[in-house]
């Protein structure tokens, strides 16, 4: 048994290559690896949030991380997302909320840009949140077309 739980470790901490762009690297990940839809990203997310995993993996190169990554504003944007999906869809579904906020302060959206962004994401919500934008890749990309249609907001890239 021991020999067992040794292999499976090996193999879930072995590669990077297999880490998912919108969750990160860590546990959930290793775990719900190859799954689609919200529901794995949610828990994958979750799971490496709640665990401390993700540093762990940081730390010594392992469950899909790696040491020498560099953090990016793309990334950064994707986890939020990942890990936001409810909130940041019912914020935007009103033009307002504390996840939206925090979305535009990661984008960079400068306080007199926020009315702007808010009042686009509410306006805009069934093409961000349309049932093809299934990943926060993909919701993200939604959410930089609708941007790039306003005069206000075109100057603001999603990294």
């Amino acid at each position: 048994m021991k020999k067992l739980i040794i292999a499976a470790v090996l193999v879930a901490c072995s590669s990077a290559a297999m880490a998912d762009s919108d969750i990160g690297c860590g546990l959930g990940t290793q775990v719900w690896q190859g799954q689609k839809g919200i529901v794995p990203k949610v828990l994958g997310a979750t799971t490496n949030g709640t665990f401390g995993n993700q540093t762990f993996g940081i730390t010594f190169g392992t469950l899909g991380c790696r040491q020498n990554g560099v953090i990016t504003a793309s990334a950064r944007l994707g986890e939020f997302m990942g890990t936001n999906q409810e909130s940041l869809a019912r914020d935007m579904s009103v033009g307002q909320g504390e996840s939206l906020n925090v979305l535009a302060n990661l984008i960079g959206i400068k306080a007199q840009d926020k009315s702007a962004f808010f009042k686009a994401t509410k306006d805009h919500f069934s093409n961000i949140y349309a049932a093809n934008n299934k990943t926060a890749g993909e919701v993200l990309a939604a959410l930089q077309s609708v941007m790039a249609q306003d005069a206000t907001l075109s100057v603001y890239k999603l990294a």
